[in-house]
């Protein structure tokens, strides 16, 4: 018999995303008055995954996923190192005529 903590990598490994589907039954027992326990053990998905999956639809009303602004992070960094002198102002101006 296995246990719940030694179970958990088998369950979800941390590359993987819930369906659209465990995250709209993770709301509906949101809703229902679970607790995050019980959803996790219900559902058989870490709680922490279920507590994002929660503050997530609270925050944004919605549970899909969203699309990832890297090209933008990855440029201000960039323009920041590279102009480490300039106003924050010159910077802004910078980077919203590249995008």
């Amino acid at each position: 018999m296995q246990t719940a903590s030694t179970n958990i990598c088998e369950r979800m490994g941390r590359s993987q995303e819930l369906s659209e589907f465990k995250h709209g039954t993770v709301i509906g027992c949101h809703l229902c008055n679970k607790s995050i326990c019980d959803i996790s053990w219900l559902l058989n998905i870490p709680r922490s995954t279920v507590s994002g999956s929660i503050t997530k639809w609270k925050q944004l009303g919605t549970t899909a996923t969203q699309p990832q602004s890297e090209r933008g992070q990855r440029m201000l960094k960039h323009t920041v190192h590279r102009r480490i002198q300039l106003s924050a102002e010159s910077i802004a101006k910078d980077l919203n005529n590249s995008v």
